[in-house]
């Protein structure tokens, strides 16, 4: 299976990891694209991913852990889920788990986040601008524990564990949303049995929609006839957007708004996500 990294890389400078600086949005694009389009047209086929051991959680890198944390959660997975390629779920993304909050060098395991602390304050930066970029860009953000419920150490031991477990484990955790049919959890499941019932999910091409939109990622897929059409606001900010493609005669297989509607003319919500569907004619 191949992996391309290139996607991880757009909230860096050049090849500076350890920098704090918006994920260029643009770029994200052009390199999902680049990638989508390029192994369709040659009958190719790769891994889609957010996350793995060494990657940051995606809902703190490209979306929200705050007010809008489900709705970004939700997004970010309808994404990968509906590209073409084989999507993969690291440990804890299906419940919408954030980067680890670590406040203190001791707390850290990863070698490459204490060498760096060492280096940065070498450079003359100060501890808590440090702190700042290892909260955000350091290996153990995905490290910690699994969270499966509320309790000490969200059961995942009773001993220590190599890492502590994340503070806000007593609110996101797998326990509370297994049984929640508006869960992230649930989302996630929706979206693989979506993948397992619609053939052009799975096998259908691509196509990019509206590629240099400041806000809102969107693309085709189509297969024997059908057609899916997956558009993403990847921001909080509203905005209005009119797809390329006509949508009469689509319906809505996904979303993360419970009352999102089909139409040309949409007016997205924070991170509104709609994955919608028309069969062959």
């Amino acid at each position: 299976m191949v992996f391309s990294f290139h996607h991880l890389k757009v909230d860096f400078v050049g090849n500076e990891k350890w920098v704090l600086v918006p994920f260029d949005f643009g770029k994200l694009k052009n390199i999902l694209f680049l990638w989508q389009t390029g192994m369709s047209d040659q009958n190719a086929w790769n891994a889609v991913f957010w996350c793995n051991h060494d990657q940051p959680r995606v809902v703190s890198r490209f979306g929200d852990e705050g007010e809008y944390w489900a709705e970004s959660a939700k997004m970010l997975g309808t994404v990968v889920h509906c590209l073409r390629g084989t999507p993969y779920v690291y440990q804890g993304e299906e419940i919408g788990m954030t980067n680890a909050g670590l406040t203190s060098l001791d707390q850290y395991r990863d070698v490459e986040s204490i060498n760096h602390y060492h280096i940065l304050r070498a450079r003359g930066l100060h501890e808590d601008s440090v702190y700042d970029i290892l909260r955000v860009h350091s290996r153990d953000n995905s490290r910690t524990p699994m969270q499966w419920d509320a309790s000490e150490n969200s059961g995942f031991t009773t001993a220590e564990p190599w890492l502590s477990v994340n503070p806000n484990h007593t609110r996101i955790n797998a326990a509370a949303q297994v049984n929640d049919p508006n869960s992230v959890f649930a989302h996630y499941q929706k979206l693989i049995a979506l993948r397992k019932q619609y053939d052009v999910i799975a096998y259908g091409n691509f196509a990019p929609l509206d590629e240099t939109h400041p806000s809102v990622l969107a693309y085709t897929r189509r297969f024997n006839g059908k057609q899916l059409v997956v558009i993403n606001n990847f921001y909080r900010a509203e905005v209005d957007w009119s797809c390329p493609v006509n949508l009469d005669g689509f319906t809505c297989l996904i979303s993360n708004y419970a009352d999102s509607s089909v139409q040309n003319k949409l007016h997205l919500r924070p991170y509104e996500s709609l994955v919608l569907y028309r069969a062959a004619k």
